[in-house]
C-alpha cells in the first residue's frame, strides 16, 4: 500500500533535491540505501511488540564551510500497529565557525566548534495517533578530535504536532536536547561502531493536557564492511546489529504502556 499523502511525495522530493544539489557542490560525499528489521519495537498506549521493516535513505556530505546530514525512513509495521506506515525525515546542516571565521577554534579535546539548523518531520497512518510531528531545531556543536567523527549538540527544540483528535496544530513548550552522533572505525578491522543518543527535556503538556516525562534515546549499531571481501569496493556494502533503547518515548512518561522500546535489530547498507 502507498502512504496516503501527496504532500509526502512532494517532500521527499524536495529533500533528495536538497541533498544532490548538496552533493553537487561538495567536496565529498556519500549516499546510502539500506534495510532494517526487528520484532520488538514499542509504541505508547500498545502493549505489544511490534514487528518493523524499515526502508531507509541516507546522504552526508561536507563542503568549505560545513556538513549536510539527511535520513529518511520509510517504516512498515505489522497488524499490532494496525499495518501502519510511516515516514519520518531528519536533516541537519552544520557550520563550521572555525572555518568561516578563518580561526583556530580548537580546545582540549574538540577540534571545531559549530552551528547546527534542521527539522525533524513525520506522517503515520495508524488508527489511533496518526502523527504529524513537526520540528525545528538549533544550537552549537562541538566537533571532537576522533577517530571518524564524534559530534556533541545542545539544541533547542520547537515541535508540533497535529494528531487525530486536535483540530489544529498544537505546539510543545521549547526544550532543549542533548545530542551525540558518532561514527568510529574500529582501527583497520573493517569494523565501526556508529549511532546517536538523544537526551530530550520534558516539553511541558501533551496535546491532551497530560503531562510529558524527559526522553533517552540511544541507537547504536555495528557495522561490517563486506564490499571489499566481495570485490565491491570498501565501505560499499555493509551489514551488522542495531540496538535501541528509547525510555519515555515521544514524552509519554514510564506509566504509559509501551513508552519503553528495547529493539535489537538487523541492518544492511548499500554505499554510493
Amino acid at each position: 500500500m502507498p502512504i496516503p499523502s501527496l504532500r509526502l511525495h512532494g517532500t521527499l522530493a524536495g529533500v533528495l533535491l536538497m541533498a544532490g544539489g548538496s552533493a553537487m557542490a561538495a567536496d565529498w560525499a556519500d549516499n546510502s540505501i539500506g534495510y532494517r528489521y526487528g520484532t520488538k519495537f514499542a509504541e505508547p498506549f500498545n502493549t505489544q511488540d511490534i514487528t518493523k521493516n524499515i526502508i531507509n535513505f541516507q546522504h552526508a556530505s561536507g563542503y568549505k564551510y560545513g556538513t549536510n546530514f539527511l535520513n529518511v525512513d520509510l517504516l512498515m509495521s505489522d497488524r499490532k500497529d494496525d499495518n501502519a506506515q510511516e515516514a519520518y525525515i531528519t536533516y541537519r546542516h552544520t557550520l563550521d565557525l572555525g572555518k568561516i571565521s578563518g580561526k583556530d577554534l580548537s580546545f582540549g579535546p574538540a577540534r571545531g566548534v559549530g552551528l547546527t539548523l534542521g527539522f525533524d518531520w513525520n506522517t503515520k497512518n495508524d488508527n489511533s495517533y496518526a502523527s504529524k510531528k513537526r520540528m525545528w531545531v538549533v544550537g552549537p556543536t562541538l566537533m571532537m578530535d576522533v577517530p571518524g567523527f564524534l559530534n556533541v549538540s545542545v539544541l533547542a527544540l520547537f515541535e508540533s504536532n497535529q494528531p487525530k483528535g486536535i483540530s489544529s496544530r498544537y505546539t510543545y513548550d521549547t526544550h532543549p536536547m542533548l545530542n551525540l552522533a558518532w561514527g568510529i572505525p574500529l582501527g583497520g578491522s573493517g569494523w565501526a561502531f556508529e549511532g546517536y543518543m538523544n537526551y530530550i527535556a520534558a516539553k511541558g503538556k501533551n496535546e491532551f493536557g497530560g503531562s510529558t516525562g524527559p526522553e533517552l534515546n540511544f541507537d547504536g549499531q555495528v557495522m561490517y564492511d563486506v564490499g571489499t571481501a566481495m570485490g565491491l569496493g570498501k565501505n560499499t556494502f555493509r551489514v551488522g546489529l542495531e540496538y535501541q533503547y528509547w525510555r519515555n518515548k515521544f514524552g509519554n512518561p514510564h506509566t504509559v504502556p509501551g513508552s519503553l522500546a528495547k529493539t535489537p535489530m538487523v541492518r544492511a547498507e548499500y554505499h554510493f
